[in-house]
């Protein structure tokens, strides 16, 4: 059996529960989406530039949790360049071209700056 007592209130759980409910989680999420959004721009190989401009981001509000997601909606032969770039790709002919990690370092930055001010958010209440 297990039995729990308690003893004093939960003024300082309510108080910042209710604090939370105020929180501008989605401004700075969205702030960050278009942070991304131009770091990646600027960080993507340009040939024609069609991949470079076709970032974008979406942000998904959950029961208990935010998410802030990147897309790159350029499609060329049913495959995104945007992938085949970071990750390489085989050719027609039989070669392979070797992938170049550019999403991650564009990407790094805005991710750290995102939990840095979340958590000054979060702990501000």
């Amino acid at each position: 059996m297990i039995t729990i007592r308690h003893i004093g209130d939960f003024r300082n759980t309510e108080r910042f529960l209710t604090n939370a409910k105020r929180m501008k989680l989605t401004g700075i999420l969205s702030s960050y989406g278009q942070r991304g959004v131009s770091a990646l721009s600027l960080a993507t190989p340009v040939d024609t530039g069609k991949t470079a401009s076709s970032w974008r981001f979406s942000i998904l509000l959950g029961v208990g949790y935010y998410r802030v997601s990147w897309f790159n909606d350029h499609i060329e032969y049913g495959a995104s360049p945007a992938i085949l770039i970071q990750y390489g790709h085989g050719t027609k002919g039989g070669g392979y071209v070797r992938g170049t990690d550019y999403i991650n370092p564009a990407i790094r930055p805005i991710l750290d700056g995102l939990a840095e001010e979340l958590w000054k958010e979060v702990c501000s209440l």
